[in-house]
This record gives C-alpha cells, structure tokens and sequence, in this order.
C-alpha cells in the first residue's frame, strides 16, 4: 500500500458524486496539478503515493481537511 488516504479521497469524492476525471480536471484547473483519471483511481486504490501537495489540493477540492484525508478524524 502506497498511500493511507486513498479510501477516503474516494469515499469522499463519491459523496460529492465527482467522477475520478472530475476531480482530475478540478486539480488541473484550481492548482495546475497534471493528474489524469487514472492517477486518481491509482491514488483511491493504494497503489499510487500521493505528494503532500496534491494530498493539500484534494482537500481543497473536496472540502475537507488533509488530515481528515490521513487519519479520518479531525484530532
């Protein structure tokens, strides 16, 4: 397992019902992050690390803390 806070990104992401080429346009658009559907779907299955910065921009975009993305929890 690459990454911790791919469950989250997805289960998130689905909650805002986002596809994985709508969060992938939204970090292109909003932070100029080169991340295609393919990255998010490796991200949301542990297969890909995810870099602090994009960990930040994914927050962003799903209105939610990076460290609820981490941890799921806010403490």
């Amino acid at each position: 397992m690459k990454n911790i806070s791919g469950r989250r990104i997805k289960e998130r992401r689905q909650a805002l019902k986002l596809g994985q080429v709508d969060l992938a346009a939204a970090l292109t658009v909003d932070f100029e992050l080169i991340l295609d559907q393919s990255d998010i779907s490796e991200m949301e299955r542990g297969i890909r690390g995810v870099k602090d910065i994009e960990l930040d921009a994914i927050a962003r975009v799903l209105d939610v803390s990076p460290l609820w993305l981490l941890r799921g929890d806010e403490s």
